[in-house]
């Protein structure tokens, strides 16, 4: 919109009035006037033109031209300012007589067929002339009589008389009306213009001065005032405007006076905090001499407690490689579990402070969750049931089994969940469960519910409940003990693995904890379809009065193709013809297992074979029931990882042997293994000369592409990590080459996440083999890559099994993990583990110059192979402490903030070496 000065508006509205109503006035009057000097005109005309037709009666009765010529020329010549002409026509439109010869008659001429006018008529011809017509009318009188005594006659239209009138003189007297009206329209507008010009200066000069003095006022010169006379209220304005700048003007000196008040203060306070600085920086140095000495206190604490721990795991494996009965070997195993969960305890201290740090790195490795949850409720089990509580672990059909992320974290998580689950309740339930929220492109959303009937969390104290060294109430913490961390971990590690923590809880009425968490699919597990098909055919009986327990081992068996029949009590059975009866026996009874001897008589008459859940309290009975008929025990809560087992010793199916049957023959393909770190390629050596007839191995990423040039391979096995030349630019350099432009390259890591397996295709990588590498995964991939290629699947397919990387142990030394992870060739895993001790030296040296401060290049390097050699030689945790600084360095972690680490890894050396000693001699 348009925004016009106020002169502007001023103009219009006093203008545009005046015009208005002049101009309205003046086209009135002037149309009145036009109208009223052509009626005037009319009227002359017509005074003229009806005496005229009278007074012409009588010649035109007699025929007499020369009288009524006489008539019209007088006529004529008396109005002949007006009048062109006059003219008479007879009854038959002829012309009678005219006032003037020199205009054609026919202009004065009723048109052909046009009848004689009745009456006056009024006709315009043109804009400069008017006829006007009236007939000429015999009376009927005799000239001897007097209209009032002689008959009258009919009336005879005896012609009609034409009169022209000129309308120029009429048109200059509205010519001159006009002009008028216009000129003192004008004179109006002049007029009101004067007003208006008057009424301008004295209203809007003002204004445009008070304006003016405003904007310098605005800009500063507070010392401006408005001068001269006003009128009225712009009188009033002016006075205020002085007023306005006149507080301004004192604000501003206040306001100046507060500045140099302000600014002096200011600059105390900047002296006293240049002071406070170099304190602050002062405290910043002890508080950096604290930090690193306190991580020296927990890195030398962490290798004072597990010196100890590791020797009380190190000798409870020794005595389980002793002839044990059942019972103790059980015993064993528990002890070698609590030492491996307090060795965990002791981890998560330092996990806490990582994870302050946020230095804490999440591992990647596949695993089987259902073992992991299953070695979680076996470990929790004890404290539950000697608390008289069902523990119970529900596994949903729809779980995946193989994944790939951090078993150690995920079990640390349930374990801190759980463990406060059995700490609070003391009587009911613990439940366990697991569901599948989501799965899709090799991900999985997995939901862990842990529900208990314990004391429940009032609501004014859920808040507190995540926060470091608190817990609900402080009464509880004496109660219960603990620290308080447990929950600020376990929070931080779900969020960490990409999901989220919440819990519901009453007073009185128990609580529920839940999370989520975002887990990768293992896309190399092999999943035996046919597991239980031995079960088809069998009829299986399940005696539990626990419902809740029954009820998740019942999801499970009824997914078998075995019978199921379930009951809370034995008597309550009535089924014949049993193949296996599983007994479980009450936690909440605490009565001794001899009081039930007839009742498990009863049970061996009902069935083939009976198996007896116990509690753990009652483990110490299971090799007196064994001997009483009993063909297994095993611990409660059932799981389907340890009661599968049983069931098919139980059916005499031992599907372990049957693999041994299958001959494998070597697959007639050219293999290229490519790794930089000796260890590793001694392995996949050692590995694919028994699943492969020919293998040429290359020790650097040059070497693969040089070999590559001339030779013909049918699959290429690449490391990714290697100096000089990585394993995708080889990849992409031998992509080039045609011969080879569609041989597949597998990628080898030992990360196997999301995004470097994208950047692995991505650079023209078929798949990839996570590290470290088991035999069957390996014979899997080249089965598959085999058969893709020639069209069809080799016999040796048979001997496929079912992916089970185990989990990650918390040991230094573990030689059946090594021998596993060897092929099962006791020798190999000898010469690996070998070649591990010789490399640590080199390690050492590396590290212990960058803990003086000399910043070596190789350090990452040798932390890498380090890491790669860790993977087969049955070292679990030290390939975790190899993993952790691997990922912080890549991740641009300064080398100096990784000192506890550093420290930590050299203990871990140690022990290693002193644990290689006892098998290498």
């Amino acid at each position: 919109m348009t925004n016009y000065s106020l002169r502007a508006r001023m103009m219009v509205l006093i203008l545009a009035p005046t015009v208005l109503i002049g101009l309205l006035l003046s086209i009135f009057f002037v149309v009145h006037r036009y109208n009223d000097l052509q009626r005037q005109l009319e009227d002359a005309g017509a005074s003229i033109i009806e005496p005229l037709a009278v007074s012409s009666e009588y010649g035109m009765d007699l025929d007499n031209r020369e009288s009524i010529r006489q008539l019209v020329s007088v006529l004529h010549r008396r109005h002949s300012d007006i009048v062109r002409a006059i003219a008479v026509y007879d009854d038959k439109n002829n012309l009678f007589v005219t006032s003037n010869y020199h205009l054609s008659p026919d202009n004065l001429r009723l048109a052909p067929g046009q009848p004689v006018p009745q009456k006056l008529t009024v006709t315009q011809q043109d804009s400069n002339s008017l006829i006007l017509r009236t007939p000429i009318i015999s009376e009927g009188y005799q000239p001897d009589e007097s209209p009032a005594a002689g008959a009258k006659q009919p009336h005879n239209t005896l012609g009609y008389v034409a009169l022209e009138l000129d309308l120029r003189s009429v048109r200059l007297q509205q010519y001159q009306e006009i002009f008028m009206a216009s000129l003192m329209l004008i004179l109006c507008v002049a007029i009101a213009l004067g007003f208006a010009w008057r009424l301008m200066k004295d209203v809007t000069r003002p204004i445009r001065n008070m304006v003016n003095t405003v904007d310098q006022i605005r800009r500063g010169q507070l010392d401006t005032r408005v001068e001269g006379f006003m009128l009225g209220e712009l009188d009033m304005l002016k006075n205020g405007i002085n007023a306005m700048a006149m507080s301004i003007t004192a604000y501003h000196e206040e306001m100046q006076h507060n500045v140099d008040q302000a600014t002096s203060d200011l600059r105390e306070t900047l002296e006293q905090m240049e002071i406070q600085n170099v304190e602050l920086d002062l405290a910043k140095k002890r508080a950096q001499e604290a930090a690193r000495i306190k991580s020296e206190f927990l890195a030398n604490m962490s290798h004072e407690l597990r010196t100890p721990l590791n020797g009380v795991i190190g000798f409870t494996r020794l005595t389980l490689k002793t002839e044990l009965n059942d019972t103790q070997r059980d015993h064993l195993q528990t002890i070698e579990r609590s030492a491996n969960n307090l060795l965990a305890i002791i981890n998560d201290v330092l996990d806490f402070s990582k994870l302050e740090a946020g230095k804490l790195i999440l591992e990647s490795i596949p695993f089987l969750l259902h073992n992991s949850m299953d070695d979680v409720v076996t470990l929790l089990a004890h404290s539950a049931h000697d608390k008289g509580l069902e523990l119970t672990l529900s596994i949903k059909n729809d779980v995946p089994d193989s994944v790939i992320g951090d078993p150690l974290r995920l079990q640390q998580i349930i374990t801190n969940l759980v463990g406060n689950a059995i700490k609070f309740t003391e009587q009911g339930n613990i439940d366990i469960v697991v569901e599948c929220r989501s799965r899709a492109n090799q991900k999985a959303q997995i939901e862990i519910r842990i529900h208990d009937t314990g004391i429940g969390i009032p609501e004014r104290d859920q808040s507190r409940l995540f926060q470091a060294f608190r817990q609900a109430d402080a009464s509880i913490s004496r109660r219960h003990g603990g620290t308080g961390l447990g929950l600020v971990i376990t929070q931080k590690l779900v969020n960490s693995m990409g999901g989220d923590i919440s819990f519901h809880s009453q007073p009185g009425q128990g609580s529920t904890f839940w999370f989520t968490i975002n887990i990768d699919l293992n896309p190399n597990a092999i999943i035996d379809v046919h597991i239980t098909e031995f079960l088809a055919g069998k009829h299986i009986a399940y005696i539990e009065p626990n419902h809740t327990a029954a009820q998740s081992t019942l999801e499970w068996l009824e997914s078998t193709p075995a019978q199921i029949s379930w009951r809370a009590k034995l008597d309550d059975l009535t089924a014949e013809n049993i193949d296996v009866l599983i007994m479980g026996v009450s936690v909440t009874s605490h009565q001794p297992l001899s009081m039930e001897q007839d009742l498990f008589a009863r049970a061996l008459q009902r069935c083939n074979s009976l198996i007896i859940a116990l509690p753990c309290y009652a483990q110490i009975d299971a090799e007196g029931l064994k001997k009483g008929g009993a063909a297994a025990c095993i611990l409660k809560p059932i799981t389907p990882t340890r009661l599968l087992p049983l069931l098919a010793e139980c059916c005499g199916n031992h599907p372990e042997h049957q693999t041994d049957t299958h001959p494998y023959s070597p697959l007639p393909i050219t293999v290229m293994a490519v790794d930089d770190n000796p260890a590793n390629l001694k392995l996949i050596g050692v590995l694919l000369e028994d699943l492969v007839q020919h293998v040429v191995l290359c020790n650097s990423g040059r070497q693969a592409v040089e070999k590559a040039r001339t030779g013909h391979y049918d699959i290429i096995l690449m490391d990714i990590q290697m100096p000089d030349m990585d394993g995708i630019h080889a990849c992409e350099l031998i992509r080039q080459m045609p011969h080879l432009h569609k041989t597949p390259v597998v990628a080898v890591t030992a990360h196997a996440i999301a995004g470097q397996k994208e950047k692995m295709l991505r650079a023209g990588m078929n798949d990839y083999l996570a590290k470290p590498i088991e035999e069957d995964k390996l014979r899997s991939l080249l089965l598959r890559y085999h058969s893709s290629v020639h069209g069809v699947l080799p016999a040796a397919a048979a001997f496929q099994q079912q992916d089970n990387p185990l989990p990650a142990n918390d040991v230094s030394l573990d030689w059946q993990l090594a021998i596993r992870q060897a092929a099962n060739k006791v020798d190999l895993a000898r010469d690996m583990l070998q070649m591990l001790i010789d490399f640590l030296p080199e390690v050492r040296n590396t590290v212990e110059e960058q803990l003086v401060g000399e910043a070596p290049g190789d350090l990452l390097d040798n932390i890498h192979k380090l890491h790669g050699s860790c993977g087969y030689s049955g070292v679990p945790r030290l390939k975790n402490l190899c993993f952790l600084i691997e990922q912080a360095l890549r991740n641009d972690t300064p080398a100096s903030d990784l000192e506890p680490e550093f420290l930590e890894l050299l203990d871990e050396m140690d022990n290693v070496a002193k644990a290689a000693k006892k098998i290498l001699g």
